[in-house]
This record gives structure tokens, C-alpha cells and sequence, in this order.
């Protein structure tokens, strides 16, 4: 993967830079697979923003991905690999031998034409998915379910993945994108390799229009604002706005949110952001 610097003939276009889109193969995509998405602009139901600085983004076309990988001991060919407007990693289309036609992340070095399994007798190798007790110690995965059978929940944007570590009695032990080291069951899935498109982050949308085109609008700082508005607002020229805290008025910069007691914690062997003693 690939970025393409663009030459600035516009203002917009001096630091603008793209994807080379060298990993795709088919630019149309499966039909069946397609699922129309209604745009909400961070509103609810009675029409209150819920979530603030969403609106105006281009019209997408959802694509239904297999993030369970639940068809075992059928193989699957990798038709095309193909670009998501929905997330950050490429996706590949899978054509099993029954027939049946499917989308899920693709890994990167995956290729077309490619032979990929699912179930606890697939080999390890890239874009095959199977649960973490068969999978050797050192492996990097992606697309890592929580609970069995429910689907695929970390590691799924462009270019993360997690490291299998360890493996004690029905859990194993992952290093997470974050840092963190956490305990999941063993049963759960995991797909081999990292996920594709690992340039994604270094891409410079160059202009705020293309920011707007993605959905995300204009952003106000607090301190400028009315005390109604927000609880940094107001004041006598250009003050501080105190301390820092979102518009509901959690205090930011540090402050834990997190429950002390969270059921979870007995999972986590170590933290996110915690230096190794």
C-alpha cells in the first residue's frame, strides 16, 4: 500500500495526499452484500444532537461483513479485494465452494486467488480464521472476538493487530494495539496476519472540505462560548474557561472515568498507558 502526494495546483491540493489504491482489484462491489444507511447527524429519535459535529457526509452504501467467520471446513477463494467507504482497512470478497459469497476485513499481504478456511482445523496462515487455542504463541491477529460467537470486535481498523502471548488453562493472553495485556477465552476467533492498509494514518486530507465530505463539521471551543452553552463559556475577555471538561461537564484531561469495580478487571493483566516496572 501506497500514498500518492498530489502536485499543488490548488491551495487545497499543497498538502493533500491520497491512498494509491494499489491493493484493489474490483471497484464495483457485490450487489447482494449492499445495505442502504440512513444518515442521522448525531441525532436521536425526537431530532436532539446526541452526538456533536456530525452532518453532511457523501452518500454511502453499507457492506455486510462476516465478522463471526462461522462457515467451518468449506474453503473459500478470495474473489477481489475492494475499498469500504465505511472503515479505515480494505475489505475482501470470499467465494466459498458452496457458492456463497461473503465479505470480511482483509488482511494485508492477502492476494486474490487465495485459499482462506474458518473453524479449529484451518492451518494458521494469513486470512484464515480460527479460535486462539490453536493458534501458536508470537501470532499477530486481528478481527478478535470477545465472547464466542459474537463477532469480531478488536483490532479491526487499517494496519492494528494484536499478539498472542500467552496461554494458560481456557484463556490466552493478548498484547492490544493500546498496550494493553488482557486475558480473553481461548474459544474465541481470530483471524491470522494485521489488518490491510497499514498507511491509512499517515494520509494529509490536505483541506477542511474533505473533512466535511467524511461528516465531520466545524468544532467551537468551549472558553468561546456563552455560559449557557458550555460550562468553560463566558467571562470577561478572553478568559481561561477554568478547568477543562466537556460540554456535560465531565472534567477532561486525565480525569478516570472508568468504574473502580468493573467487571472486566479480572480480565486486564495489565493497563493501557501504564510504564513497565
Amino acid at each position: 500500500m501506497a500514498i500518492r502526494k498530489l502536485n499543488p495546483v490548488t491551495p487545497g491540493q499543497r498538502q493533500r495526499s491520497v491512498s494509491a489504491f494499489d491493493q484493489i482489484t474490483d471497484g464495483k462491489p457485490e450487489k447482494r452484500l449492499l445495505r442502504s444507511v440512513k444518515r442521522h447527524g448525531g441525532r436521536n429519535s425526537t431530532g436532539r444532537i446526541m452526538v456533536r459535529h456530525q452532518g453532511g457526509r457523501h452518500k454511502r452504501r453499507y457492506r455486510v461483513i462476516d465478522f463471526r467467520r462461522n462457515k467451518d471446513g468449506v474453503p473459500a477463494r478470495v474473489a477481489s479485494i475492494q475499498y469500504d467507504p465505511n472503515r479505515s482497512a480494505r475489505i475482501a470478497l470470499l467465494v466459498y465452494a458452496d457458492g456463497d459469497k461473503r465479505y470480511v476485513i482483509a488482511p494485508d499481504k492477502l492476494v486474490v486467488d487465495q485459499t482462506v478456511q474458518n473453524g479449529p482445523d484451518a492451518p494458521p496462515e494469513v486470512g484464515n480464521c480460527l479460535p486462539m487455542g490453536r493458534i501458536p504463541l508470537g501470532t499477530y491477529v486481528h478481527a478478535i472476538e470477545m465472547k464466542p460467537g459474537k463477532g469480531a470486535q478488536i483490532a479491526r481498523s487499517a494496519g492494528t493487530f494484536a499478539q498472542l502471548t500467552a496461554r494458560e488453562g481456557k484463556y490466552v493472553t493478548l498484547k492490544l494495539p493500546s498496550g494493553e495485556v488482557r486475558r480473553i477465552l481461548a474459544e474465541c476467533r481470530a483471524t491470522i496476519g494485521t489488518t490491510s492498509n497499514p498507511e491509512h494514518m499517515n494520509i494529509d486530507l490536505g483541506k477542511a472540505g474533505r473533512r466535511r465530505w467524511l461528516g465531520v463539521r466545524p468544532k467551537v471551543r468551549g472558553v468561546a462560548m456563552n455560559p449557557v452553552d458550555h460550562p468553560m463559556g463566558g467571562g470577561e475577555g478572553k478568559a481561561s474557561g477554568g478547568h477543562p471538561r466537556s460540554p456535560s461537564g465531565v472534567p477532561a484531561k486525565g480525569f478516570k472515568t472508568r468504574k473502580r469495580n468493573a467487571d472486566s478487571d479480572k480480565y486486564i493483566v495489565r493497563r493501557r498507558g501504564t510504564k513497565r516496572r
